[in-house]
């Protein structure tokens, strides 16, 4: 006992029709927040399994010992980011670990080294792969990291711990904001990243309701966090502003020097490329009011249909 941690320490998992990885992997943190901290605890955030993820997890909870174990059943698929609000807000931990998903590729003690690197003064320390990113993610990080003004850079991580005062501290701004990195990267506080070497290929998502998700969710956060938007609206009207010279100058010519034509092709080219830039303005303004009145009038919408103590 007196070589473990005094900190309390929670930990959050996310857990989505992900039996085949779950029993090895919370036998795993169960172990690591018994040996290292004499007092801890485990939340399981089952977002709506279809499969034997949620007894599996009752199951192995009762092998834990020291550690509390939690699960919180959601009523309906929220997807990953309310679903680890939810896990945070229940959480009581000086220090929270999120993991995002259940297929760890490193080793354990990478756990404990982003740990120890909080230690060091860093509220929010995040944990990710050394081998290359897959393309979609890549892409992604690259336009959000390219059209945004936030502070720090962006990538693929595999869990994070974060301080109890980035904890206060976000609970202050908009709980509601859909993409929880964005928000930790614009808390203000010091933040830093660990590479470790990956035993495996990256965690692949096979399950379409969540891969939709999260296709979403990156459009989402391209939208809000971004100016990506700005800036095609800003192109769309360059072009048109150089279209419709063009149109002026073309009609004065045909005008002067020959005989007017009907046009027809001319005509509907310029109304084509005038009605395309128009929707896409249209759809972009649209789609920041959507995400607008979704941050103001749906505040903390996850719902959960029970929590069980499953240890004492």
């Amino acid at each position: 006992m007196a070589n473990k941690e005094k900190n309390f320490t929670s930990a959050v998992i996310y857990v989505h029709n992900a039996q085949n990885y779950i029993e090895d992997f919370l036998r795993m943190i169960i172990d690591v927040m018994e040996t290292n901290f004499e007092h801890s605890e485990i939340i399981c955030v089952n977002d709506a399994s279809d499969d034997n993820s949620y007894e599996i997890v009752k199951k192995i909870s009762s092998v834990a010992r020291a550690t509390s174990v939690s699960i919180i059943n959601m009523s309906y698929f929220h997807g990953l980011e309310l679903a680890m609000n939810a896990g945070v807000d229940l959480s009581i931990g000086d220090f929270v670990f999120e993991f995002d998903h259940v297929d760890l590729e490193c080793d354990r003690n990478v756990i404990m080294d982003i740990y120890y690197h909080a230690l060091k003064g860093y509220d929010i320390v995040s944990a990710s792969p050394t081998q290359k990113e897959k393309f979609t993610s890549k892409l992604f990080y690259g336009v959000f990291d390219k059209f945004t003004n936030m502070y720090g850079r962006m990538g693929t991580e595999s869990f994070r711990v974060l301080s109890r005062r980035v904890i206060n501290r976000i609970s202050s701004m908009n709980k509601s904001v859909p993409y929880r990195k964005a928000v930790y990267s614009n808390c203000g506080l010091k933040t830093d990243n660990i590479k470790y070497e990956a035993k495996k290929s990256n965690h692949l998502i096979s399950d379409r309701k969540e891969k939709n998700y999260r296709l979403g969710l990156a459009m989402d956060s391209l939208i809000l966090f971004t100016d990506v938007g700005y800036r095609f609206s800003m192109l769309m009207t360059v072009v048109m502003m150089f279209v419709s010279i063009f149109m002026v100058v073309y009609s004065v010519v045909v005008y002067l020097t020959s005989h007017p034509v009907a046009g027809w092709t001319t005509t509907i080219l310029f109304l084509s490329i005038a009605l395309f830039g128009l929707f896409g303005v249209l759809t972009i303004i649209i789609k920041y009011l959507q995400l607008l009145v979704d941050l103001v009038f749906r505040r903390k919408h996850y719902n959960f249909e029970s929590i069980e103590k499953l240890t004492k």
